[in-house]
């Protein structure tokens, strides 16, 4: 059946949702316990997760480049549990990793902020102000990790299929609602095409991770596409040596059929009148 994506707001009631539909469905459920379960697989530590996993990346140079590889794992990690099928990816921002993935339900799941608030701080056992303060220090992260990683309004409903707020809405009901949406019958048409996008988004990601992780490379500078395995490289590098290193890397990613070569070569250019 279809992938499913759930996006949530903190104090929503997102995860038993999520995990009564992946229950109901025989679904594996994508979500943080899961990830830490598989993330030595990819190279990652609980360390590594906590600094990059739904949070925009901080701005020191140095921490930006391991927050993004690990954040390329993490999506990585996505990716491959999607191939498989039959998965809900709760967070991530999976509704916009899989953005051009037709066979997906994309739901939505939100409450009235003081709600959340209410709840979260039964759920914790906090003072009310504490938790207000950090309900909305999680919309924000979240909200920014959206917008830094995938340029998009985190809480627009046109991204979604189901926008589901349980102020009013039932657990039961919205259970029952996921479930039947999974099966429309204008996704599970295009699950076989869909499988060969993700395929593709697999060979893309793992180039994009094989030139970050290079110490000689700045993989920032390189544009990678993949469609049926022919890859296409764009963007630049600054020297021949460099080139070759991007060559021989994506020719290391298992998978392709095919690569087209169109990077360009930009020298390094220094102003005489840097200090």
């Amino acid at each position: 059946m279809p992938i499913i994506t759930i996006s949530r707001e903190m104090g929503t009631g997102g995860i038993p949702i999520a995990q009564k539909a992946a229950e109901k469905l025989g679904y594996t459920l994508l979500d943080g316990e899961t990830i830490e379960k598989a993330a030595k697989n990819y190279g990652l530590t609980p360390e590594s997760i906590k600094k990059a996993d739904e949070k925009p990346p901080p701005f020191e140079a140095k921490l930006d480049k391991q927050v993004e590889f690990d954040l390329l794992q993490i999506e990585l990690l996505v990716l491959d549990f999607a191939l498989k099928g039959n998965v809900i990816i709760y967070g991530r921002g999976g509704q916009y990793l899989l953005e051009n993935i037709k066979s997906v339900l994309r739901v939505r799941i939100i409450a009235p902020f003081e709600e959340r608030v209410e709840r979260w701080a039964e759920r914790e056992w906090l003072d009310p102000d504490l938790a207000r303060t950090m309900v909305r220090k999680c919309d924000q992260q979240r909200a920014g990790f959206i917008k830094y990683y995938f340029d998009r309004e985190w809480d627009n409903p046109l991204d979604y299929d189901i926008v589901i707020n349980t102020s009013r809405i039932a657990l039961e009901t919205a259970v029952g609602w996921i479930c039947q949406g999974v099966k429309d019958l204008n996704l599970l048409g295009l699950k076989a095409e869909s499988k060969a996008l993700i395929a593709d988004l697999i060979i893309q990601k793992k180039i994009e991770i094989a030139n970050l992780s290079h110490p000689g490379l700045d993989g920032h500078h390189l544009e990678v596409s993949s469609k049926n395995g022919i890859v296409t490289l764009g963007g630049h590098v600054h020297s021949e040596e460099e080139h070759a290193q991007v060559l021989a890397l994506t020719e290391g990613v298992e998978g392709i059929k095919k690569i087209i070569d169109k990077i360009k070569l930009k020298p390094f250019r220094y102003s005489p009148y840097e200090p």
